[in-house]
């Protein structure tokens, strides 16, 4: 291994960015997870399908990925409220929530990889916006835009989250229903539906992501497999539920993937960002910014 400071900055930067876009992926697993106590082990193939979705509104409307992405919203938070409906009434309601919950989102994850392989193909799709192949450059500091500019929106997005959260009615009433249940039946707040909301927008913001996605590389349907063991590092890491901690956390898997890759090899970046994981919740065990 050569040290090249030129290389340690842009490396760190890289990392910064992408762990911007790790934010989003992983905020939709922090408010399932880490709020709601749902193990959605299919959310990154909801990340893909949103991936998907930006595609074809890319290449058939011209439209930008990203603001295809935002439209679409609304679209993916209905699909989540039903599938948590689904769910709470085949599962939460009889109190089988643990393996077959797990069995069930597993089996969401198979179907939905099945239909794209089956409509897709298993060919890798791009879309096609004006900041994709732009690069900044400040001296030896290089700045992806296509990276740039997901990591911004992405940052948008937490920040807009914690607003809800903490700032809504709803939004409080989501954090609530983690702790007491039976408090808000007391306020006559129906916990089903504010998990509903809860869950309608993890779906909502893992569509988002899967815009963000397309956009830093060409995806296909299995691709969503690589980020199931790192969005819930990364939500366990920054502490459960908490969106400032995922920010943190996804900047420092981030930062020591893009160390790793740069250096040692890509193929050492998992290793080397898990272990970092373990070491840092042997030290905290409540995650970064965890209760």
């Amino acid at each position: 291994m050569i040290f090249s400071f030129d290389l340690f900055i842009n490396a760190i930067v890289s990392g910064v960015l992408i762990g911007g876009f790790y934010t989003a992926v992983t905020s939709g697993v922090s408010l399932s997870f880490g709020i709601l106590d749902i193990v959605n082990i299919a959310h990154p193939a909801f990340i893909i399908l949103g991936s998907y979705v930006a595609y074809l509104v890319n290449t058939e409307l011209g439209i930008d990925p990203i603001v295809a992405g935002v439209v679409m919203t609304p679209a993916f938070y209905a699909l989540g409220a039903g599938i948590y409906q689904v769910y709470y009434l085949s599962f939460e309601k009889r109190g089988q929530e643990s393996l077959r919950g797990l069995a069930f989102f597993f089996g969401l994850l198979f179907i939905t990889e099945v239909m794209l392989v089956l409509y897709f193909g298993v060919d890798y799709r791009y879309v096609g916006a004006s900041y994709i192949g732009p690069t900044w450059h400040f001296g030896n500091l290089d700045v992806p835009l296509r990276l740039l500019v997901p990591c911004l929106v992405s940052l948008l997005l937490i920040a807009v989250l914690q607003l809800v959260l903490t700032k809504t009615f709803v939004g409080r009433a989501i954090m609530a229903v983690a702790q007491d249940q039976f408090a808000l039946k007391l306020m006559a707040i129906d916990p089903v539906r504010i998990k509903r909301i809860a869950f309608g927008l993890s779906i909502a913001t893992a569509s988002l992501a899967g815009a963000f996605l397309i956009v830093i590389q060409p995806v296909e349907p299995s691709v969503g497999r690589q980020y199931i063991g790192r969005v819930f590092a990364i939500c366990v890491l920054g502490g459960m539920g908490s969106l400032p901690g995922t920010v943190i956390a996804a900047m420092l898997i981030g930062i020591v993937e893009s160390l790793t890759s740069t250096f040692y090899g890509p193929s050492w970046a998992p290793a080397v960002a898990f272990g970092f994981l373990l070491l840092t919740l042997a030290v905290r065990p409540a995650g970064l910014l965890g209760r």
